[in-house]
């Protein structure tokens, strides 16, 4: 499976990694007994490209197109990479290959654009330790340890590298459904809520560590006998999730608000269904790359003014596949030299990196990180509704989501 990336959680055969891996109710009053996350009122109003005011039409037809894009993305991508996924000790082809890069290293390189944008960079200054001293770190870290450990050795490593991807997807999803939530201007995600996506998430990671195999990874941890726990684990989180989400009021539970949490809460699925490792987690790779992919080409076109709109993407797309492009290559150094191993090493300290600085990135509890995306995308984010006879939802300063 030499052609996987490593973010994908697939590793090659010799048991190193192969990659990285709706609508708005206008003219009503706000639906009594919800506020945003500070426990205040939503705040008013949605704006669009560069600041300007979004019309009540655009509001709702932005949230519904980025909602259903989103899980088309998200379910196309989970059912493609079974229908391409080779046997258990086949390399994939050149379709799932470039699937597997887009949604791995180029996801992961995308972050790097993002840093072009002022607002983000401000963030970075008020965080300097999550964006700054702790990336560093772990790039250097992981470069040395890659380079003076054993191969062999170095595999075990590698599921806790693993697990923490894959909690990374799981922090996503619930993110993805929180979005949906604030981008129908309904009630956000309660914590009974939360807690079965997350622990939906942590049984699949449990499936994948006692299964190694299914990573690609050459070790036995001898948990093998774990399995119908981690399954049974999964279906009470899928159980909890169906139950929490029928004691929403009908109003509070839109369809296309159900169709995205359902789909975040069954996202882990495949671990459990499939032998074949690109079945069990290629598809995970790709569908969350995609989301994220997704969110950053909305920013891309959505602004900052003064560049157009065309040239704004090309620069974000450019840095994708460039900074991909090398992040797979590195990915692939794993029997390398010493030499080799240390940029081996520093590629996954560069993935680690992308994990620490979107946890904090998108954390919407974070006045700077509700601000970031407000600025860009506040159809996404919970605003006071306008009166009946108002046309059009004026300018907002920071918005609060779930």
């Amino acid at each position: 499976m030499a052609a996987a990336e490593p973010s994908a959680g697939l590793a090659t055969p010799d048991g190193q990694p192969g990659g990285h891996g709706q609508p708005t109710t206008v003219g009503l009053p706000p639906r009594a007994g919800w506020a945003d996350q500070a426990g205040q009122p939503p705040q008013s109003g949605d704006v669009g490209r560069a600041g300007q005011p979004l019309r009540v039409g655009e509001v709702a037809h932005a949230g519904r197109a980025w909602l259903w894009t989103c899980f088309v993305l998200t379910a196309g991508a989970l059912a493609v990479a079974v229908l391409l996924a080779p046997p258990a000790s086949a390399s994939p082809g050149r379709g799932l290959a470039w699937l597997l890069f887009t949604g791995s290293s180029a996801h992961v390189a995308a972050t790097g654009w993002l840093f072009t944008l002022p607002s983000v960079r401000a963030y970075a200054r008020q965080h300097r330790v999550r964006c700054c001293c702790v990336p560093v770190g772990l790039v250097i870290v992981a470069a040395i340890t890659a380079a003076i450990i054993p191969a062999a050795a170095f595999r075990w490593l590698l599921l806790p590298y693993f697990g923490w991807q894959f909690i990374h997807y799981c922090k996503q999803n619930i993110g993805m459904a929180a979005l949906a939530a604030s981008s129908h201007r309904v009630p956000p995600l309660s914590k009974s809520e939360r807690w079965p996506l997350l622990l939906a998430g942590c049984a699949a990671v449990a499936r994948l560590v006692a299964e190694p195999r299914l990573l690609g990874l050459r070790v036995d941890p001898g948990l093998a006998g774990t399995f119908p726990l981690a399954a049974t684990v999964f279906a009470i989180a899928v159980a909890a999730g169906l139950g929490t989400l029928a004691r929403r009021a009908a109003a509070d539970r839109p369809p296309g608000f159900c169709v995205v949490y359902l789909t975040s809460l069954l996202f882990s699925l495949p671990v459990f269904v499939f032998a074949s490792p690109y079945a069990a987690v290629g598809g995970m790779t790709v569908a969350h790359g995609f989301q994220y992919l997704l969110l950053v080409g909305l920013i891309a076109g959505a602004g900052p003014a003064g560049m157009p709109r065309l040239a704004r993407l090309a620069v974000a797309g450019n840095i994708a596949l460039i900074g991909g492009a090398a992040l797979s290559a590195a990915s692939h150094l794993h029997n390398a030299d010493p030499a080799g191993r240390l940029i081996f090493g520093g590629y996954l300290g560069v993935v680690m990196a992308h994990f620490v600085i979107d946890a904090g990135l998108w954390r919407m509890r974070d006045p700077l990180a509700r601000q970031f995306l407000a600025n860009y995308l506040s159809y996404l984010m919970p605003a006071r509704v306008a009166p009946a006879r108002s046309q059009t939802v004026g300018a907002a300063g920071p918005a609060s989501a779930p």
